[in-house]
């Protein structure tokens, strides 16, 4: 049985795109360790934190491997795994929030990589993380822009996606299907919707399943099984409203296409709030609908 020796870090896969230099990220949850398995050996890995599976295990030999920032990402959020013994190259992205401590956990995999004895640096994380949580919390109007170069890398979605498009789902709607907001009031901020007191009836009377969905988005050290409690807990919490702010400030540029194409929703939903919002509930409606299709299709086969 392998020996988790740093780690785990919240990060999704990315691929690139047929032959040119894009890398396009990919939504699934999951988490980078670095173990010593039974061989005795250094072991990259990435498990799906859906799943509970590992989909990704790299034997690392000592310095044939290296952890390296895509410059071009415009969230600093991309790196690769690269070898020099090959031409093999694997592609992530950071989704945990903490932003200011994505270069420590680089330096910390990389010394792994280089020498299984490294001391690894815990308490560089711990500072970059708080460094994120104070500069989210001071400079809440704080935005930012890049323009794209020819070998961009798409930007990934921050690290709440998936739990707001369950969310937004579940939001509630007026008798002619749009969402909740008045619609003279064209400039309402994604704050306002995805508020604590708009979201935490949504917890008290969701179903387990609508829980359990939820969860794994959620950061790991959190109790199991989930809670209403302990979802009201998060989105009060001013990481969670720091990464909402950050997110309608993004859609209210128009420029991030990218980032909801790899959700699964059509690049127009990029271009605003409510187009996003309203994409989300119609992706939402359609795998309602498939699932219970597939239900159907079931019961017809067991009768």
């Amino acid at each position: 049985m392998s020996t988790i020796i740093y780690g785990p870090l919240q990060a999704g896969r990315a691929s690139r795109r047929g032959e040119t230099n894009f890398v396009d990220s990919e939504a699934t949850l999951g988490e980078i360790t670095i173990s010593e398995g039974d061989d005795g050996l250094v072991h990259f890995n990435w498990i799906n934190r859906q799943t509970r599976t590992t989909e990704l295990d790299l034997i690392i030999f000592p310095s044939d491997a290296s952890f390296v920032r895509v410059n071009q990402s415009p969230g600093g959020r991309v790196y690769v795994l690269k070898f020099s013994s090959s031409d093999q190259r694997y592609f992530f992205w950071f989704q945990d929030p903490h932003a200011g401590a994505f270069e420590s956990y680089a330096r910390n995999i990389n010394g792994l990589l280089d020498d299984p004895e490294y001391i690894v640096d815990h308490e560089a994380d711990a500072a970059g993380m708080s460094q994120s949580t104070a500069a989210s919390t001071s400079t809440p109007g704080a935005s930012s822009s890049s323009t794209a170069q020819p070998s961009a890398i798409n930007q990934p979605p921050p690290d709440r996606l998936a739990e707001l498009r369950a969310l937004v789902a579940n939001l509630p709607q007026t008798s002619s299907g749009g969402s909740d907001v008045p619609s003279g009031m064209p400039d309402f901020a994604l704050s306002d919707i995805l508020s604590p007191s708009t979201l935490a009836p949504l917890f008290s009377s969701a179903s387990p399943e609508v829980l359990r969905a939820i969860f794994p988005t959620l950061p790991s050290d959190l109790p199991i099984p989930p809670s209403p409690d302990v979802l009201r807990r998060v989105v009060e919490s001013p990481p969670f409203q720091a990464q909402v702010r950050a997110l309608d400030r993004a859609l209210r540029t128009g420029l991030v296409g990218g980032l909801v194409v790899g959700l699964g929703l059509p690049e127009e939903a990029g271009l605003g709030i409510r187009p996003f919002l309203d994409a989300i509930r119609e992706q939402a409606r359609r795998r309602k609908e498939a699932r219970d299709a597939a239900g159907r299709e079931d019961s017809m086969e067991t009768d």
